[in-house]
């Protein structure tokens, strides 16, 4: 089958690095570089819980993000007073991805806070948040675990994300800005381990599509979530 890309075959994921320890302070940091996509993943611990989980002895994991002013071609505003429904979205979803794989019984009453900011974005900036969080949260809770001297396991498997779409009814994975805009279906697929489903987001933007489309679709997501987990795990491997 010919590739409908210039610079990758349909199947092919873009360039991926994740670089760790990038920010002094933070409990857990991650540069993770998708294409042009760059996202900075940092990760804070605080020993509290919101008011609601109080007295439970359970923890929790919360996400914001954000993209930086010149992010994109044209210049953002700052979400300053209240965040869009966009960002809110996309926080939700950071937010479920990472906590299916955190044990919050064993991290006791603390909040880990991911904070992910785009410093360039060309499409997949939700999927590379998650992919460079997971990186984020396993190492502060690794820190946090050595500290603490917590022999209960604080998290188990790994959380994956990648964005997969139809243009002229061929799959095409890891899109840029360019393909997301342009592609008649777009969806982003969300996993553990590569094997279990933790969300799909899939929408058509102009015909619907059926349900052999679908499985091109995620089977193409799934032998990208593979290859982003290698990476995800070789550089986890280092601390």
């Amino acid at each position: 089958m010919a590739s409908l890309r210039a610079d990758r075959r349909n199947f092919d994921i873009r360039p991926l690095t994740i670089e760790l320890g990038v920010n002094r302070y933070a409990e857990g940091s991650a540069l993770i570089r998708s294409g042009n996509t760059h996202v900075l993943c940092t990760v804070t611990i605080e020993n509290k819980v919101p008011d609601w989980l109080a007295g439970k002895g359970k923890g929790w994991l919360t996400s914001e993000y954000s993209m930086l002013p010149r992010s994109t071609h044209t210049r953002n505003k700052r979400e300053r007073e209240r965040v869009s429904g966009r960002t809110q979205e996309i926080q939700r979803l950071i937010g479920r991805a990472l906590r299916s794989t955190i044990h919050l019984a064993a991290l006791g009453e603390r909040t880990l806070t991911l904070d992910c900011d785009v410093l360039q974005a060309d499409g997949g900036t939700r999927t590379a948040a998650i992919n460079g969080g997971f990186v984020a949260a396993v190492m502060a809770l690794k820190k946090l675990g050595l500290q603490q001297s917590i022999k209960s396991p604080l998290w188990s498997g790994t959380v994956s994300a990648i964005s997969v779409g139809l243009k002229a009814g061929e799959p095409l994975v890891d899109l840029n800005y360019e393909e997301d805009s342009s592609c008649d279906v777009d969806m982003n697929v969300v996993m553990k381990n590569g094997a279990q489903y933790i969300e799909i987001q899939g929408t058509a933007e102009q015909d619907p599509f059926d349900d052999a489309e679908l499985q091109k679709l995620l089977s193409g997501a799934k032998k990208a979530i593979l290859e982003i987990g290698e990476i995800q795990q070789a550089c986890l491997a280092k601390l």
